[in-house]
This record gives structure tokens, sequence and C-alpha cells, in this order.
């Protein structure tokens, strides 16, 4: 799942150890986060869009297939 939270960590001049505390989980755990190679819970995703003010659906954007309209 694409997602900012590189970007919005980055903005607040935090290390990932410094969201993983805030967030309450392992600075290994934001760092698959962030590379796309782990998908976050509903509830830590709740968590983070909280630590950030934000909404999930404004930090995690969902993979969609091409949705070009193919006649095929």
């Amino acid at each position: 799942m694409k997602n900012r939270l590189r970007e919005l960590r980055a903005a607040r001049r935090w290390s990932q150890a410094d969201l993983a505390d805030r967030c309450q989980v392992s600075r290994q755990a934001i760092n698959a986060i962030e590379t796309e190679r782990y998908d976050p819970s509903l509830p830590l995703a709740f968590t983070i869009a909280d630590v950030f003010d934000l909404t999930i659906e404004e930090i995690f954007l969902p993979d969609r297939a091409d949705t070009t309209n193919d006649p095929a």
C-alpha cells in the first residue's frame, strides 16, 4: 500500500524511532511501512493517523489496478 509516512515524518523532523515511540511499535515496523513491505493493521493505521492528526485516507493510498477502459 502506498503511503505518505516518510514525507509526514520528515516534515516534523522525527526519526523513525520518534514515530515508533508515538505509535508504540518498533522502529523496524515504521521502516517496513514506509518502504511498503508491510501494510499496517487497521488499529495501527488509526494510531498513525491520530499521531499526525489526519485521516487514514490522507496517509495511506490504496494500490489500484489500471482503471483505463479496456474493451478487451
